[in-house]
């Protein structure tokens, strides 16, 4: 019985398809890709590209969906744009139409499925683990997959089965699995009206006659963004940042290193910020953090509360964007654990490459072809006597520009580049040489004489 009313909605569908076709304008039928990850770049994407056909004033829209989810958030607003448009919409799922790309294959007036293709997996789940988000997640995505459905005549109980295991129904799922249903199954139970295997199969099948054709393409910051949201670059990213940062640190001024740093920051956060997957007050708490360092290179002598803070709230704002939270609702202790893990790690990868970096470099033939080497020895008849500066240690001078801790000093009416032995150094502050280690002069500061 459930079989042959599953074959009557099927065909009322079709029915209902063709007559909705022989409705239609005589204007374009626009194709629309949804490929990859459900974010908020696809939101504008598909809201644009539906912009766009209502102006043309089009006989359909066709979204081609071959994805594996993504955000709730961005599927609901991408559904809402289906749902709202008075164009006729149809879903042709070419390989997958997993979680999120259920329920916007669902918002569509017609589906249509090319054969080997499936539909449903649509339990929430966090981050990239794939464990199951608390139940009021999957509560909200159940009456998600619900509305929808019933909004487009569909059984609700076979898409609330894509998302609940616990929903059983006889002949089609038993409790305790997750529907997802191969093309057969779709047309057989009526979630899909036909099956074709190509766009101009797909529009014979459902009556449409010979229109043109627009296919949709994605603007080039679109293209950029998506792909700069990738995992692995991102990881790059990552660790530009910290190893700049690392490196900055090391170095008195703002240099290359900072720059590197900056530059990775700006690739991490800004397109993982626009496509939905790093909230704003998380940008924000990493802003602070690089404000509080900056102060305390730059204006506060020493290193103290201000950098310690910076570099606290930089850390906990990365951890903050590595974790799959909505707002302040984080996921579970092991999901947090697993972040901090992966922050670690790259900490501890930018260590061993400062260290790798350093050590083996410098003794490469690339890199001394680029500097100075020791060739030019005194055996050799090279003489450098404004470099030997041993002849320095125990004279005092005068700092004339701050000592953060490098900087410079006049001794005897000459200017050298000194760092002071780990102290801030005033300009006008007496010094002395303490120490020569081969270009690297080290003074101490000296106390005042009282008039």
């Amino acid at each position: 019985m459930r079989r042959l009313w599953g074959i009557c909605l099927g065909l009322l569908a079709l029915w209902s398809g063709l007559s909705a076709a022989s409705r239609a304008s005589e204007g374009p039928v626009y194709v629309v890709a949804v490929e990859g990850m459900v974010d908020k770049v696809l939101v504008q994407y598909i809201g644009r590209a539906i912009q766009e056909a209502e102006a043309a004033d089009a006989a359909a829209i066709v979204f081609h969906i071959d994805t594996f989810g993504g955000l709730v958030t961005a599927a609901d607003q991408i559904r809402q744009h289906i749902l709202d448009t008075p164009l006729p919409t149809i879903a042709f799922i070419d390989k997958n139409a997993a979680s999120a790309g259920a329920l916007i294959a669902y918002a569509c007036d017609r589906i249509v499925m090319a054969p080997g293709a499936s539909m449903g997996a649509a339990t929430v789940v966090e981050g990239t683990t794939g464990e199951a988000a608390p139940d009021k997640y999957q509560s909200y995505m159940r009456g998600l997959m619900r509305a929808t459905a019933e909004a487009n005549g569909r059984d609700p109980r076979i898409a609330e089965a894509m998302v609940d295991p616990d929903v059983a129904i006889e002949g089609v799922v038993p409790a305790g699995k997750v529907l997802t249903l191969s093309a057969q199954e779709a047309l057989r139970l009526g979630v899909a009206d036909a099956i074709a295997a190509s766009i101009d199969e797909v529009l014979q099948v459902l009556g449409y006659g010979p229109h043109p054709i627009v296919a949709f393409a994605q603007t080039g910051t679109e293209r950029v963004l998506r792909v700069l949201a990738s995992p692995v670059l991102q990881t790059l990213f990552l660790l530009m940042m910290l190893g700049g940062l690392y490196f900055e640190l090391q170095t008195p001024g703002v240099g290359l290193s900072g720059l590197i740093a900056l530059a990775g920051a700006l690739l991490f956060f800004a397109p993982n910020y626009l496509s939905g997957l790093v909230e704003f007050w998380e940008v924000l708490l990493f802003l602070v953090g690089v404000g509080l360092l900056l102060v305390e290179l730059l204006v506060i002598p020493g290193f103290g509360i201000a950098g310690i803070a910076g570099i606290l709230f930089m850390l906990v704002g990365l951890l903050a964007a590595l974790i799959g939270n909505i707002g302040l609702s984080f996921p579970s202790a092991q999901q947090i654990a697993r972040a901090i893990a992966t922050l670690v790690s790259a900490l501890v990868l930018v260590g061993i490459s400062a260290v790798v970096l350093g050590r083996y470099i410098p003794r490469t033939r690339r890199f001394q072809e680029l500097v100075l080497g020791s060739g030019l020895s005194r055996t050799q008849g090279y003489t450098a006597a404004a470099t030997d500066k041993q002849q320095l240690v125990g004279k005092q001078g005068q700092a004339i520009t701050p000592l953060r801790p490098a900087g410079m000093v006049e001794i005897e009416g000459k200017r050298y580049d000194v760092v002071s032995s780990g102290q801030f150094v005033a300009p006008g502050t007496p010094v002395e040489v303490v120490r020569v280690q081969g270009r690297r002069i080290e003074v101490r500061p000296l106390p005042r004489k009282i008039a």
